[in-house]
């Protein structure tokens, strides 16, 4: 069995007060993607979740990363926090007709659901009945009710990810599908994470790519620089399990941002458009 790859990054890289901190003072705002991506494999894209960007973004978007780097989008929110993935032909088209526009560079849908949803196990498996199956979907809940067995064994029916987070304390770390994903939003999104718990999380993904599959992680705690951060520590933590990841040569000694590795994801085996 091949190992999977774990790709790290953070949620979103255009933030002003990541100047000084992240981004040299001196580089020009325009440069600031171009320098993220010679650090990070991946980003996690939440712009799409309040309003769909135009073509010419996506294709901006495909022209300016390497190769082998990995967009994950977030699902729109009118799909799921307006009509709660009721009436899915209406919005899936219109966000997937831009979203394909990445290309190969096209990562996981990340589907995050309202803490007010509860749950609808119809209304979920009809949603993903109706979602491509060319493209990885990972769904995140907010509303414990979720998390049950019935729910798992939809996601596993569909190949759709659980989507790990700490917005729930002690979140069920489950695999149902060929790969893992994880948010971490750092409580109210402006703290960071302490050795342990990173430590613990290394181990966690380590554990998932042993087993054959892939892993994203993403940090969306932004404030005071500590995504980057702890993105960064996170890497490092895998290079010392042995564990790949994508874009950079990273060593138990810190990255080496010069040197392009990209390794191919275990999944890029099938036709499926996946990052």
């Amino acid at each position: 069995m091949s190992r999977g790859l774990a790709l790290v990054g953070t949620s979103g890289w255009q933030y002003d007060h990541w100047k000084g901190l992240f981004y040299p003072s001196t580089l020009p705002k325009a440069q600031w993607f171009f320098y993220y991506a010679a650090r990070f494999a991946t980003v996690e894209v939440n712009n799409t979740f309040y309003r769909l960007p135009t073509a010419e973004t996506f294709e901006r978007w495909r022209g300016q990363a390497p190769s082998k780097f990995v967009y994950a989008l977030k699902y729109s929110r009118f799909a799921t926090h307006q009509k709660r993935l009721l009436e899915p032909d209406k919005h899936l088209e219109p966000f997937l007709s831009r979203a394909r526009l990445l290309g190969d560079l096209l990562g996981p849908v990340l589907v995050q659901l309202p803490p007010t949803m509860r749950p609808n196990l119809p209304r979920l498996e009809a949603f993903l009945s109706k979602a491509p199956s060319d493209l990885r979907w990972a769904v995140e809940f907010r509303n414990t009710d979720w998390l049950s067995s019935d729910t798992l064994a939809i996601l596993r029916r569909h190949g759709a990810a659980l989507v790990v987070h700490d917005k729930i304390p002690g979140h069920v770390d489950e695999a149902t599908a060929d790969f893992v994903y994880y948010r971490f939003h750092g409580g109210s999104f402006d703290g960071g994470y302490d050795p342990g718990t990173l430590a613990d999380g290394a181990k966690r993904m380590a554990a998932h790519t042993a087993a054959g599959r892939d892993v994203y992680a993403y940090f969306n705690n932004d404030q005071g620089g500590h995504a980057v951060h702890d993105a960064r520590a996170l890497m490092r933590l895998l290079a010392e399990l042995n564990v790949k990841t994508g874009g950079v040569a990273v060593t138990a000694h810190g990255l080496a941002a010069t040197e392009d590795v990209w390794p191919t994801l275990s999944a890029r085996s099938t036709p499926r458009v996946r990052g």
